[in-house]
């Protein structure tokens, strides 16, 4: 169905894919699947590969890892191929069907087939990234640029309801499976309960992915992917790469934003197992509800901590609002490290809410007031996404090293707190931060 550019419920359609495809994020990353996953090693948490024994922590860092090598490879590609071709509606689809079925597949993620279940997992990143990378490119065809950013906020919106929505449902099918007709008893019944989290995730994606798929055009452009296309995306990283050179200001935040921003990623992504292995639960119905419950806490909390931030910020200075928010963050690494209680954690996990979109909402914002008004802001954000997926990758290739050679993940939280005091510390040296600081 086609809708002019502008319209109210194209704009619509286009966010409920955030509606769509967050409950993986949710559910999968952040919740149900971390625990999971820990519940399966209980007994062991070795698993062995190619003649190594690698902790199960590791294993599923090293795996995220080389998930993000891939997407961080075929970003560039991708946006290439989305800025040329006349259908791009057809590979978000593909992709968008790669990782819901992964999320099905997950379903027979088990001690038996361990590694088909790693391949599962791999691949509904692969999918959601990648899905990911034309959901953003269509912005600018559907919407014009004064309804970018109210567009964009009720997608991040529409994305929270609904995953929020289905974790409570997983929750409740969880700690009573009885209750959802799920055979088995005690933690058997939970397990299973757990499963069909994952079949749940994955129709829920892939159904209300249809009201997008629907009412978004075909594309903008009616042409094909040639060699030269498919390149283009990292020809545009390579001419950011060096106008750079003469932007003192992006010079400057960007390795900035690397540091810290490669430490807040790799926390975001491994708090949920963080909390499951290190934290001193009384029992593992405890244990299911507080990992969730501080999960929900973080999600609630970072709303009000962005808000916080942008109002600071909007006093003080964005540069300034972010090394103050990063010596905050210095602070919750060290108070982590002794982090052993449930009520510790959930203050821990309170306060990382508090900082944690707001540091994201924040960066992106000051980096795109410092791109310069004559050059092609999509070639920018490209380098910065790649930047940030980068970060992932070291960070999550780190931590699993780190976890594995010491047998904890506490001592990866040292780790962090070097990077997010190195970041602080990068940011002094912006240009636009010590002029500010002058007139001050």
């Amino acid at each position: 169905m086609r809708l002019p550019k502008g319209s109210k419920k194209l704009l619509n359609a286009w966010a409920f894919y955030d509606w769509a495809n967050s409950v993986y994020s949710l559910v999968i990353s952040s919740a149900i699947f971390p625990i999971y996953f820990a519940a399966l090693f209980a007994d062991n948490n070795q698993i062995q590969f190619l003649g190594y024994s690698i902790k199960n922590t590791a294993m599923i860092s090293f795996v995220t890892a080389t998930a993000f090598v891939f997407v961080a490879f075929m970003s560039p590609l991708l946006s290439g191929i989305a800025d040329y071709i006349g259908n791009k509606k057809r590979f978000m689809k593909f992709f968008v069907y790669l990782g819901s079925i992964s999320c099905v597949g997950l379903y027979w993620f088990d001690l038996d087939s361990i590694f088909i279940g790693f391949g599962f997992y791999f691949l509904a990143l692969i999918g959601l990234w990648s899905s990911l990378v034309f959901y953003n490119s269509y912005l600018p065809d559907i919407a014009y640029p004064e309804q970018q950013g109210s567009a964009s906020a009720r997608g991040f919106s529409m994305g929270y309801i609904g995953s929020v929505l289905l974790l409570l449902v997983n929750l409740a099918m969880v700690m009573n499976p009885s209750m959802f007709g799920i055979p088995g008893e005690g933690g058997a019944a939970s397990m299973q309960a757990m499963k069909y989290s994952f079949v749940m995730v994955g129709i829920w994606w892939a159904v209300f992915s249809q009201i997008p798929f629907y009412y978004l055009p075909k594309g903008t452009h009616d042409r094909k992917v040639s060699k030269a296309i498919l390149w283009n995306g990292f020809k545009e990283l390579r001419q950011v790469w060096y106008q750079l050179q003469n932007l003192s200001n992006l010079k400057r935040f960007l390795p900035a934003f690397f540091m810290y921003s490669t430490a807040l990623q790799t926390v975001m992504l491994i708090a949920a197992y963080f909390g499951e292995e290190e934290i001193a639960w009384a029992n593992n119905d405890e244990k299911t509800i507080g990992l969730i419950v501080s999960i929900l806490l973080i999600q609630l909390v970072a709303v009000v901590g962005a808000q916080i931030t942008a109002y600071t910020a909007n006093r003080i200075g964005d540069i300034q609002t972010l090394i103050i928010i990063n010596m905050i963050w210095a602070g919750l690494c060290v108070y982590a490290y002794y982090v052993t209680t449930p009520v510790q954690f959930y203050i821990a996990a309170g306060s990382v809410g508090m900082v944690m979109g707001g540091m994201q909402a924040l960066s992106r914002a000051t980096y795109s007031k410092m791109l310069p008004e004559t050059e092609d802001t999509t070639s920018f954000f490209s380098f910065y996404d790649v930047t940030e997926k980068i970060g992932i990758i070291i960070g999550m290739s780190l931590f699993g090293i780190i976890d594995q050679i010491t047998g904890s993940m506490r001592n990866s939280i040292l780790f962090f707190l070097i990077l997010f005091i190195a970041g602080g510390l990068l940011l002094t040296q912006v240009p636009q931060f010590k002029n500010r600081f002058r007139k001050h």
